[in-house]
């Protein structure tokens, strides 16, 4: 693969992959970017805004949507944003083509346990397959502020070339070999951020949320580990980097969903309004069914699972984290 991608599309028409199409169109390259929501399309196109996903960006001109994905053929690299329990069946549409898949959803496939890669790779056998993945909030991406991520392919030239073509002034990719390491990060970091938000709308403090986040870090090198990841991976951008920026803001959906249920407010309710998806909530139960098939303990990820399931309360589950034995810190 050579470094001339320049021609790229985009599937997925929330913030995250309106924020990534703008960061291509930025430089007035054009970008196509496919969103199922017809107000999307036509806010895009005639007014050069998503007012549903990203209101307060303004868009290239050089950018323009379609609810097609057969206008997405002959593009150089296409850019993956589709939430993971749709995710199937929208690569199932695409039409034929090589054009790498550079994958920017997180989380896993309900059953199968697959992540998306894994998907791809049941659909398309052999086709160049990329994880995009690191700490990264659409709205500061979109508006050109400074951003560091990984960028994963499974060979380090191809990773090589994808960079340098993704890379822009303000956005530094850094190259990685580690599929699933990339993967595993982005799933587990947003049902983590999930419990921190958990902390914070329950009033127990920044002691407890730091806490949190280092045992809940440990959760995730466990489980990638065992899955074959890297541990400088996992304890890079895609990992810890994520991990540490999606626990500390409530500008991440997941910390926010979490907030909300530690003040009581059920999933039911939180959901209700929803047309953005906090992912977490979405990978959570599958996270922890698949840590114990594979018997792997993953305790705050199971009690984040059956909060959302609303199989316990706040004040149950905490409770239940602080009496479990105590043990040396490495475990």
């Amino acid at each position: 693969m050579t470094s001339s991608l320049s021609r790229f599309g985009v599937i997925g028409g929330g913030a995250w992959g309106t924020a990534l199409a703008q960061l291509l169109a930025a430089d007035g390259s054009t970008v196509r970017l496919w969103a199922r929501e017809t107000d999307v399309v036509t806010a895009i196109n005639a007014e050069h805004r998503n007012p549903i996903f990203l209101p307060d960006a303004a868009l290239s001109p050089s950018l323009t949507a379609t609810d097609t994905l057969a206008d997405l053929a002959e593009l150089d690299a296409l850019l993956v944003v589709v939430p993971v329990p749709y995710l199937r069946t929208v690569l199932a549409q695409l039409p034929a083509g090589n054009a790498p898949l550079i994958f920017c959803s997180k989380g896993m496939e309900a059953n199968s346990f697959a992540f998306p890669v894994d998907i791809a790779r049941d659909l398309f056998p052999g086709r160049t397959l990329a994880v995009l993945s690191g700490p990264t909030f659409a709205h500061e991406v979109a508006a050109g502020l400074p951003t560091a991520i990984t960028l994963a392919a499974e060979d380090r030239s191809t990773a090589d070339a994808l960079a340098i073509a993704l890379a822009r002034p303000h956005f530094r990719p850094y190259v990685s070999t580690d599929l699933i390491g990339a993967e595993i990060g982005g799933a587990i970091k947003n049902i983590l951020a999930i419990a921190c938000g958990i902390v914070d709308g329950a009033g127990l403090g920044l002691n407890a949320r730091a806490a949190l986040i280092s045992r809940g870090f440990a959760e995730m090198s466990r489980f990638g580990l065992a899955r074959g990841a890297k541990s400088e991976t996992l304890a890079g951008l895609a990992g810890l980097g994520d991990l540490v920026l999606t626990c500390t803001s409530s500008n991440s959906r997941n910390f926010a969903l979490g907030q909300g249920l530690g003040r009581g407010i059920s999933m039911t309710e939180l959901m209700a309004d929803r047309r953005t998806i906090a992912e977490g909530a979405f990978s959570a139960p599958v996270v922890a069914a698949a840590a114990r098939a594979d018997g792997i303990e993953m305790p705050i990820i199971d009690t984040v699972a059956r909060l959302v399931a609303g199989e316990t309360h706040v004040a149950a589950a905490i409770q239940a984290l602080l009496s479990r034995p105590l043990r040396p810190e490495g475990r």
